[in-house]
């Protein structure tokens, strides 16, 4: 049997930890009792510099029943960054790992499908929702746009899917290979190869709490995927920079035709809107570019993306240890 380990991110989840820690650990005794999975799979919350109890509730966790684990960075370092630490320390006990939120919107039922397509040969499966019943129609619209987006600018991404997926030691010891600052996890992960599947879901309403994932952040999670792997953007702002440069000399063709005919040169609303529109448009090309320029220099900086202050695993507690 295989040694199965849940990953789960938490960031001021004291509302739905205790809720999720019930159904994951009455999941998980259920698989174990099937023997879908051994007697040493593990269920590991990671604290991402909580500030609420959930460190704490964890902790009663972990000291209440082994098949708890806790992973706590010395920090908040942000979704991706948490649930790659929790990936990392894993996959040093386990054969396979699957990540999922703590809000309970992900269906912990699909779970066992999970881990018979691992069985079958699979080293990543891929929780992709079948709909968006769930979702607001804003919120249907901008998700689907953002996938749509994501694909239009050339990014490999799994439609409809987030971060709820199973990964195999080999597939998270290919994952440890990206040694990128900037972590977008659906764009990494299928880049990584290695044979894949699909398990179709349907997403619940979170059980309790608000989402970590408001517009404002979901857009800049969306900046960050484009511009960690894709170039297209600057490719653009090339071609609009040509085609401004044509547009002028077509306009200094005009006033050259104009004057020469002997017609007076008007329009001060008209090259009023040029200049704005123009010095817009430059200083839009100069944003996309400084996002590329930043990111070089995040990456040559080679700061840690997490540092893990403590581990408790089995009930004992250990130091934790930084990863570059």
């Amino acid at each position: 049997m295989k040694t199965v380990w849940l990953v789960i991110p938490c960031y001021n989840e004291e509302e739905v930890i205790a809720e999720t820690a019930k159904r994951t650990s009455e999941l998980m005794y259920g698989l174990i009792k099937k023997n879908k999975i051994s007697e040493s799979s593990r269920i590991a919350f990671v604290n991402d510099g909580s500030t609420d109890r959930t460190l704490e509730l964890i902790q009663r966790f972990c000291g209440e029943d082994k098949i708890f684990a806790c992973i706590n960075l010395s920090r908040n370092r942000g979704h991706q960054n948490a649930l790659l630490a929790g990936l990392m320390t894993a996959k040093e006990y386990a054969d396979a790992v699957i990540s999922l939120d703590a809000d309970l919107q992900d269906d912990i039922g699909v779970i066992e499908k999970f881990i018979d397509e691992f069985s079958g040969g699979s080293d990543i499966v891929y929780g992709v929702r079948a709909d968006r019943k769930t979702d607001s129609r804003i919120k249907r619209a901008t998700a689907e746009g953002f996938y749509k987006f994501m694909r239009l600018m050339g990014v490999d991404i799994v439609f409809n899917h987030a971060d709820y997926r199973l990964m195999s030691k080999r597939a998270i010891e290919g994952l440890a290979q990206f040694d990128e600052v900037n972590t977008f996890l659906r764009g990494i992960v299928p880049q990584i190869g290695y044979p894949s599947s699909i398990v179709e879901y349907s997403r619940e309403k979170r059980f309790a709490g608000k989402s970590k994932y408001p517009f404002k952040k979901m857009c800049s999670f969306a900046m960050e995927g484009i511009t960690s792997f894709s170039v297209r953007p600057i490719k653009m702002a090339l071609a609009l920079g040509m085609l401004s440069f044509l547009v002028s000399i077509f306009m200094l063709l005009y006033c050259i035709v104009e004057h020469s005919l002997g017609n007076t040169v008007s329009g001060w609303a008209s090259l009023g809107v040029s200049i704005w529109a123009i010095g817009g448009l430059q200083l839009l090309m100069i944003g996309v570019v400084g996002e590329y320029v930043g990111k070089i220099y995040l990456e040559t900086k080679h700061r840690p993306k997490y540092i893990i202050e403590s581990v408790i695993l089995d009930g004992e507690k250990h130091d934790g240890r930084k990863e570059a």
